[in-house]
């Protein structure tokens, strides 16, 4: 019998599962732009909670005022 035999490394099977990808290494200009980065998305984040709060503030001042007006 001349054939590969159906175990062999030609046969089809499932491959084996690949590994985690490799995480690329930052650089310190890359790792100071994430820094700044992460650093302004936290301060947009607490003006926007500010601004919403004192929305509320000026609408329930505006509640009061009309709700007591003769």
């Amino acid at each position: 019998m001349t054939g590969s035999s159906a175990a062999g490394p030609e046969a089809p099977g499932p491959h084996p599962a690949p590994g985690p990808p490799e995480r690329p290494v930052a650089t310190p200009q890359e790792r100071r732009r994430l820094a700044e980065e992460t650093r302004t998305e936290k301060y947009v984040w607490w003006s926007l909670g500010y601004f919403f709060f004192g929305i509320h503030i000026v609408a329930f001042v505006m509640i009061y005022a009309v709700t007591h007006a003769r």
